[in-house]
């Protein structure tokens, strides 16, 4: 008997200590206990809620508090991604599908105790406001955590029509649209309250985002509910100024107004009871840049109007764009781009005629707007040119320094059979014998994000270079120098200078594997001279 209860002794320590070995990180803070996993020393938790999930009547409402919960909940796997349509063929998800119930954030954090205040990066998803997800593989933060000894946290937010929708009847509710980006405010303040318990310092928060993710940066650096929350922040390629900026309460609610009626949809109630497969489907990708506005909450006023009189973050700021966003043969509406076939969306666009602005980019033939003078111009009417304004407008009003770059390094070919590089980003099918394209030249939309989180290795879509992998290194000491100084400069980088206060032609670091500070006044001047077009009465 007694070598009997020895041996089941043995057992349920053996059991015990499997278990154990099984078991991950675990972190207690306001809300409860979480265990994650661990990573060669870095605790990655994912799938965290920091709000409730915004569903049935809390659909369209503001981020409610999490529900404390008991016992220790599992934070190893991604919660869902937000409720999307597949929009764009490059955008890979590892969430637990999509959801409504999508307001997850996720941590790596290299903290071997709690209590060694890291700082911060918070990244906000790309999409088009439609689009996207936080457990995108481009996104996550395992190679800058473990690299730069910081943390980072990438968060998901409301998209499509259930993150910028507009009605009446919302706006009597108290909630007035906006719903994505007071998501977005929401999980910065939960990472201010608390991003100490992971090891981090919550007064050390920079936020970063990519084209949507750009814009909700610039939205958040102007809101009342976020402004004060960030010690730094970053963008790529994207802008909420000047041909940017949201439309007003009023327009939004008649794009929801008008969208209610066309779908037969009479009361609040109703909409409220469809499912979110069905509101999905039946939204289309109506609602997101285009539906984004002053609301009077999470925007209180023009955001022009709050940078020029520098009431934005008064923190440092790292402030770029692609050199290759788009090529103006995306505004050819399918047709051989010419001159003349451009000239009216062209001159629409800069509130001046079309040879005008031809001149300004050295564009005289048809065959000019096939190179990277067509490329700059349509990069221009996408998004660089508001990136541009963003930061001009910022320099003139900041106190803190301000950092301009422009990244230049053009992708390899990809490598799939049957896909090609989309236009702006994402990927465009075609058939396995087309044709193969010219190598790149400049870096698309979206084509840094890789390269800036050190995750190239995670898109197989590509065969990446040594040269590919030299430029990422470059751009990951850049974020990682931001992130924890506030400024970008270290060892083994070129001198930077700051955009604000730096003579009539401000210093633009040109990012490749060849990274180099220019001034360079004919595009800084042909910026001006579009610039007085755009806002000419």
């Amino acid at each position: 008997m007694m070598k009997t209860n020895h041996v089941l002794a043995l057992l349920a320590l053996f059991f015990s200590l499997g278990v154990m070995a099984q078991s991950g990180p675990q972190v207690t803070y306001r809300d409860g206990t979480i265990e994650g996993i661990d990573s060669s020393g870095v605790k990655i938790f994912r799938g965290i809620p920091f709000a409730q999930p915004p569903v049935g009547n809390l659909r369209w409402k503001a981020p409610q508090p999490v529900k404390a919960w008991t016992g220790v909940r599992p934070a190893k796997a991604f919660g869902p991604d937000p409720m999307q349509q597949n929009i764009f063929g490059d955008m890979k998800f590892e969430g637990n599908g999509k959801s409504e119930d999508c307001l997850y954030l996720n941590v790596w954090t290299p903290a071997k105790a709690m209590d060694e205040k890291l700082p911060v990066l918070i990244y906000f998803n790309g999409g088009g406001l439609v689009a996207g997800s936080g457990s995108e593989p481009r996104y996550q933060g395992l190679r800058l955590a473990r690299r730069g000894n910081i943390i980072v946290v990438t968060a998901n937010y409301r998209e499509g029509i259930f993150g910028f929708f507009s009605l009446p009847e919302l706006s009597k509710e108290g909630c007035h649209g906006n719903q994505g980006w007071l998501d977005q405010a929401a999980a910065i303040k939960w990472v201010k309250d608390n991003i100490a318990a992971f090891g981090g310092d919550p007064n050390r928060i920079t936020i970063n985002g990519e084209s949507a993710g750009s814009q909700s940066v610039c939205a958040l650096t102007t809101s009342p509910l976020s402004r004060d929350l960030i010690n730094g922040y970053m963008c790529s390629s994207g802008a909420i100024v000047s041909n940017a900026t949201p439309v007003s309460l009023k327009e939004a609610e008649q794009k929801g107004t008008e969208w209610a009626r066309k779908n037969h949809l009479k009361k609040l109630s109703d909409m409220r009871r469809l499912s979110a497969e069905e509101l999905s489907k039946l939204s289309g990708n109506v609602f997101g840049e285009g539906t984004k506005c002053i609301d009077g909450i999470f925007l209180t006023e023009d955001p022009n109007k709050v940078i020029s009189e520098g009431r934005q973050s008064q923190v440092p700021c790292l402030l770029g764009n692609n050199n290759g966003e788009l090529p103006i043969t995306a505004f050819a509406a399918g047709k051989a781009p010419t001159m003349a076939g451009l000239s009216a969306v062209v001159a629409g666009y800069f509130g001046t005629d079309a040879n005008t602005i031809y001149n300004l980019y050295d564009i005289h033939t048809d065959a000019d707007l096939l190179g990277e003078k067509g490329v700059a111009l349509g990069g221009d009417m996408f998004i660089a040119y508001a990136t541009w304004k963003w930061a001009d407008m910022v320099r003139q009003s900041s106190k803190a320094p301000v950092y301009r770059y422009v990244y230049c390094h053009p992708r390899p070919n990809m490598q799939v059979k049957g896909k090609a590089p989309g236009l702006a980003g994402g990927t465009v099918d075609v058939k396995d014998d087309a044709p193969r394209q010219p190598a790149a030249t400049t870096a698309i939309h979206s084509a840094d994000i890789e390269y800036a989180m050190g995750n190239l290795s995670t898109n197989t879509a590509f065969p990446w270079t040594a040269d590919d992998y030299a430029t990422s290194e470059i751009f990951q000491q850049i974020y990682i120098n931001f992130v924890r100084n506030g400024n970008p400069n270290g060892p083994g980088l070129p001198q930077w200078d700051t955009y604000n206060h730096n003579g009539d032609v401000p210093p633009v670091m040109l990012i490749d594997t060849n990274t180099r500070q220019v001034k360079n006044a004919k595009v800084y001047n042909r910026y001006k001279q579009i610039d007085a077009f755009i806002h000419q009465p």
